[in-house]
């Protein structure tokens, strides 16, 4: 009982932790996504980006693929507009602020 006590938590935090890592991944990939159409597109800074636009410089097969824009949470990611950086959804950071405080998250809070 006193091993579980210990070994429990411990899990439990180690699992929030990767999912912040995942959440983090997944901005840098729809960051990178972002940029790509907008060079292949011809797109200005400002212009707007939809989760179908994004989705095709997304590796196929993949949770973020198959996500329609969904965090490992749950939680929608507000897209970007061309030149700025996607947000971490609120809800995803209230979840996780306990494993990841505002400085893991930047430049993407």
């Amino acid at each position: 009982a006193l091993l579980a006590a210990i070994a429990v938590p411990n899990f439990l935090r180690s699992r929030k932790r990767s999912q912040a890592t995942q959440v983090l991944q997944d901005l840098r990939i729809i960051d990178s996504a972002v940029d790509q159409y907008a060079i292949e597109n011809n797109k200005s800074g400002g212009s707007s980006v939809g989760w179908s636009d994004v989705q095709k410089y997304v590796k196929s097969g993949t949770r973020l693929y198959t996500s329609n824009g969904a965090d490992i949470l749950g939680n929608s990611f507000t897209l970007p507009t061309v030149d700025s950086t996607p947000k971490v959804p609120t809800n995803s950071f209230n979840a996780l602020s306990d494993v990841a405080p505002a400085e893991f998250w930047s430049p993407y809070k």
